[in-house]
């Protein structure tokens, strides 16, 4: 498959993750989920070091061990009106990863986005909010390698604000980004905003 960068990807890409199914369903959550710290978005005093990249290779699975995440990856195209589509909301367990773009663990910026609840509770990435710096997400590849990444900051986003050439512009160097829903929530549009991992690759393995 022939790849592309990011730059087709539209404003407002993670929207479809954002109705807040869950919440809309049951009221009022008890338990909502996390929101990243002003902290976490503060570079920190040392910054991960990058290491050669990867051959290209398509992922499998990811998991972030800090929050207990060990899911499945599904390859994510583009909506019609450009934006990047999202896993199927009846597949909590499921992430998904923008497959005409780069693949986890080459040079440039790998995009990989979940859901954070459906109809049901809360879906793979309920709790990515709650991810620190320095946490660690690995991400098992179809050569039978794992590239693993270091997350160097965690940021929350209201979508008219959304960052589009921040998350998704290109890299001089193999960059990951991890998006699901998250900020305020209201009834009448759900989630309105997004979080989102900043991950850079510091290792890897078979």
């Amino acid at each position: 498959m022939r790849r592309y960068g990011n730059a087709a990807i539209a404003a407002g890409t993670a929207t479809a993750l954002c109705t807040g199914a869950w919440l809309l369903h049951n009221g009022t959550a008890v338990h909502p989920p996390p929101q990243p710290a002003a902290a976490e978005a503060r570079p920190a005093a040392a910054q991960p070091r990058s290491v050669p990249a990867l051959p290209p290779a398509e992922p499998d699975r990811i998991r972030i061990p800090a929050i207990h995440v060990d899911a499945p990856l599904t390859g994510l195209g583009l909506t019609a009106s450009g934006s990047l589509d999202v896993p199927p909301a009846d597949r909590p367990d499921l992430a998904g990863w923008y497959e005409a773009g780069t693949t986890p663990g080459e040079t440039g910026t790998a995009v990989v986005a979940g859901h954070v609840d459906n109809a049901d509770g809360p879906a793979v990435f309920f709790a990515l909010g709650a991810l620190k710096k320095g946490s660690t997400i690995e991400v098992d590849r179809r050569d039978g390698g794992t590239a693993r990444f270091t997350v160097y900051a965690v940021e929350v986003y209201q979508a008219r604000d959304f960052p589009d050439g921040k998350v998704y512009g290109a890299a001089p160097r193999p960059e990951l980004r991890v998006i699901t829903c998250g900020g305020a929530w209201s009834r009448a549009t759900g989630y309105q905003g997004n979080v989102v991992v900043f991950a850079r690759l510091t290792g890897s393995g078979r």
